[in-house]
């Protein structure tokens, strides 16, 4: 084997290459992880015989469909405008509310509501049913239970484009945070909603 021999006789020594691993999130999936959290607490809810609460699927209407490599649907569109997240059944009551997470450092905005979550979430109050908002604000790493009644309330008159964090503090609940459930927002809801039905 022959050796190499260097000008100077040194071995150049290897380029180091940093690179930034760099995290982006798509806006669409900024709160999946929560929305994950909330359906795992769920489940806890329904193994523990406490409550029946499922995610509303987003009705799709399915255009094309790619059979080569087995069924793989190519083109679809939303059927219609989604109402609210989740609902379901707790001690006898029906349940209807939306999960929300903000990035935002000081306020939660306007414009994550869409003007068909309020109708629909008004007709569920209108109509006897429990209906309120799990905000995360996750610069805090905390969620806060709202009243529907209160968010709508906020949405409709429009005084600011944002609900700020300290009138969410103020009008909300905390939400207890644990290992399981994640989330435990019926310990709120008992406190809430059911507290003179108990």
């Amino acid at each position: 084997m022959t050796t190499i021999k260097y000008p100077g006789g040194t071995v150049p020594a290897a380029k180091k290459t940093r690179t930034k691993a760099k995290l982006t999130i798509a806006a669409g999936n900024r709160g999946m992880d929560f929305e994950n959290e909330i359906n795992d607490t769920n489940a806890y809810y329904l193994e523990r015989d406490i409550a029946v609460i499922s995610k509303r699927p987003t009705p799709i209407n399915i255009v094309k469909v790619d059979y080569t490599h087995g069924p793989k649907i190519t083109q679809a569109y939303f059927e219609a405008q989604s109402t609210t997240d989740y609902n379901g059944i707790y001690k006898g009551r029906y349940l209807d509310f939306e999960a929300k997470s903000t990035h935002s450092k000081t306020s939660f905005p306007l414009s994550n509501i869409a003007p068909q979550q309020v109708r629909h979430l008004r007709n569920v109050i209108r109509h006897g049913g429990i209906a309120f908002f799990l905000i995360q604000i996750v610069a805090e790493e905390k969620v806060y239970l709202l009243d529907a009644e209160y968010i709508c309330d906020f949405y409709e008159n429009k005084p600011r484009k944002s609900i700020p964090f300290s009138v969410i503090k103020e009008k909300g609940h905390l939400v207890p945070f644990a290992y399981r459930p994640r989330h435990d927002y019926l310990a709120v809801v008992d406190e809430v909603f059911l507290k003179n039905e108990q």
